[in-house]
Formats: structure tokens, sequence, C-alpha cells
């Protein structure tokens, strides 16, 4: 059964660099969504196995977002992967402290991406 994924980012090219990756490596249907407010409406809607999250993003940043997503019973149990590009200690453990699933750093390597998620998972 293919997974359905969730990628929220502002950025236009980690979007289409990820949700590559995930159709063609893995075979998942992506969707996507390029602001926190966006997302949680996509979350909302699409119900995906799994969201994607960047940390930073103008207005409603990763965080933010999910707990967002943490508030609506049709979003709460959703597993949350962050994406981020800051990697102190620090960060990771403020991250983790939140109740995500995993924290995965940009630039992350497309070829092992749905099997660092499917790893994270236990799919």
């Amino acid at each position: 059964m293919s997974k359905k994924i969730l990628i929220i980012d502002d950025e236009d090219d980690i979007r289409e660099v990820a949700a590559l990756s995930l159709e063609t490596v893995a075979g998942w249907e992506v969707i996507v969504a390029n602001s926190g407010a966006a997302g949680v409406e996509r979350a909302k809607k699409d119900r995906p196995d799994v969201i994607l999250l960047d940390v930073m993003m103008p207005g409603m940043d990763g965080p933010t977002t999910f707990r967002e997503l943490q508030k609506a019973p049709t979003t709460s149990s959703i597993p949350v992967i962050l994406l981020t590009a800051k990697v102190q200690s620090a960060d990771q453990r403020r991250f983790a402290d939140l109740g995500v699933r995993a924290v995965l750093t940009k630039p992350f390597d497309p070829l092992l991406l749905s099997s660092q998620i499917e790893s994270v998972l236990g799919w």
C-alpha cells in the first residue's frame, strides 16, 4: 500500500527535490504546502501518513505548525519529522522535546530520504 506524505516547506527547491525523491525512490504519493498555515489545512484535508516539516519558515514556523497540528483531533496522531539546517545539539534537543518523531538535517540525500523516513517510522 502506497504511503501519503505531506511536505511543508517554504523553499520551492526543497519541496521539489524531496517530492521527486519520495515519488521516484519510494513510490509514495506526495502532497505539498508552502507555509505552516497551508500545511495545517492540507493535513486536515488529506490526512497524510507522515508530515515532513521545515523548522524555519516565515509566518508560522515549524514548531508552531507542529503545535497547531497537535491541537486538532484529525491531525494529532500523524507522525511529524522535522527538516532543519540547524544542527546544534541544543536545537536538536529543543526539537526532540516538542514530541516530533525525528529531526532530519538539510541538506538531505534525496536517494536516502525515503529509507530514513521508513527507519524512523518502522515501515
